[in-house]
């Protein structure tokens, strides 16, 4: 006779995702003995997926909420949750959350919590944004037992939703961190490391984390670098892929920068990188609550970031670092100085960076997570 186990089910529009952000989760369920089902899109990381120990499956998520294709997305999920009955579903990114909890109230399966790590609308978004994105979070709310969000704006737009059950809006710090593995205190390994990318004790060296498309808008940094050419020991290191590679490349060697902004693509010793940069910067159009600023104060280093929600949520200006306006080259030539003339005041907003995230670390988001999942797999919610 087959053992009844007990199922959880993550979606998310990409395999990437789920890897990411969700593996302390999954391994949460795991370890109470229930049987992890992750959907999403996959790609070239299916060997991780699989020693991971989860029972996954490929639906063909197109990103784009306009594409006619995710019907057949739409029903592969259904497939999904007509064969497994679940004790929870928890449903990430735009797409992948409206389509799960879509195909849940189709099906009767609940309950279903939606993580939300940054709403498509936010103030200054575009008109469509909140035409599509607002529309449909305000639409398929109804369906959802549990939103959970990560930054102060989210939270307060998520409350004016009416969801299936009252008082089920959450505020957590953001996925979690493990914020001692950031942090290399030690100055003969940083020497070494500067040594080995080249650089001396009196270079500056800032560093970016993200992807490379339109809206982490590089070229902010990239732009303030040009006036700053007369600084001949300022460095800026890019880590991340994207469609925009090519398109900064040519833009970086037009500028004249070819020596001191490097584009390394993607890479795994972000430890190590943090470990022999200066300053941190993000100066993206639009965030949730950015994991790599997290990383960045974790490491004890000086942010500068555009003054954007999830930016504003971790750096506090003057503190652990500079908030500046988006494109306001300017503004981020000024901060950027501050921090290259005074080594002293790069050490204290780093220490004041590494207080502020303790509040993000991996134990404090598990302890608050846990209690969001308890409250729904009570007996209340249980699928029998």
């Amino acid at each position: 006779m087959e053992r009844n186990i007990s199922k959880v089910l993550f979606i998310a529009t990409v395999e990437c995702h789920i890897l990411n952000f969700h593996i302390p989760f999954i391994q949460y369920f795991q370890n109470k003995g229930y049987e992890v089902h992750v959907a999403t899109k996959l790609g070239n990381r299916q060997d991780e997926l699989k020693k991971l120990g989860v029972v996954y499956y490929n639906v063909d998520f197109v990103r784009s909420p306009y594409s006619f294709s995710n019907v057949k997305a739409l029903k592969q999920l259904i497939n999904i949750m007509k064969k497994n009955k679940y004790s929870l579903v928890h449903v990430h990114t735009p797409v992948g959350a409206f389509l799960g909890r879509l195909a849940a109230i189709i099906t009767g399966t609940k309950p279903v919590l939606y993580t939300a790590h940054g709403f498509h609308f936010y103030k200054g978004a575009p008109i469509k944004n909140w035409f599509v994105y607002y529309t449909m979070e305000r639409l398929v709310a109804r369906w959802t037992d549990g939103l959970i969000t990560m930054n102060d704006e989210d939270y307060n737009a998520a409350k004016k939703f009416k969801l299936r059950i009252k008082d089920a809006v959450f505020y957590v710090h953001g996925v979690g961190l493990d914020v001692d593995k950031y942090f290399i205190d030690d100055e003969n390994r940083r020497k070494e490391l500067r040594e080995k990318f080249g650089f001396n004790d009196r270079d500056i060296v800032i560093l970016t984390v993200a992807e490379l498309n339109a809206n982490k808008n590089h070229k902010q940094i990239i732009d303030s670098l040009v006036i700053l050419k007369n600084y001949d020991n300022i460095y800026y290191l890019i880590v991340g892929l994207g469609k925009y590679e090519s398109y900064l490349r040519e833009y970086i060697h037009d500028k004249g920068l070819d020596n001191k902004v490097k584009l390394l693509g993607f890479r795994r010793d972000i430890p190590e990188l943090l470990c022999i940069s200066d300053v941190f910067a993000l100066t993206s159009m639009r965030e949730g609550l950015p994991r790599c600023i997290m990383e960045a104060m974790a490491a004890g280093k000086p942010v500068i970031a555009t003054n954007v929600r999830g930016n504003r949520d971790l750096v506090k200006d003057g503190i652990n670092g500079y908030l500046v306006p988006i494109n306001d080259v300017n503004a981020t030539v000024g901060a950027i100085k501050r921090l290259v003339q005074d080594k002293d005041l790069r050490a204290k907003m780093g220490d004041e960076g590494r207080k502020i995230i303790k509040d993000y670390s991996i134990d404090k988001v598990l302890k608050e997570m846990d209690e969001i999942y308890r409250r729904y797999l009570n007996a209340k919610y249980a699928i029998n």
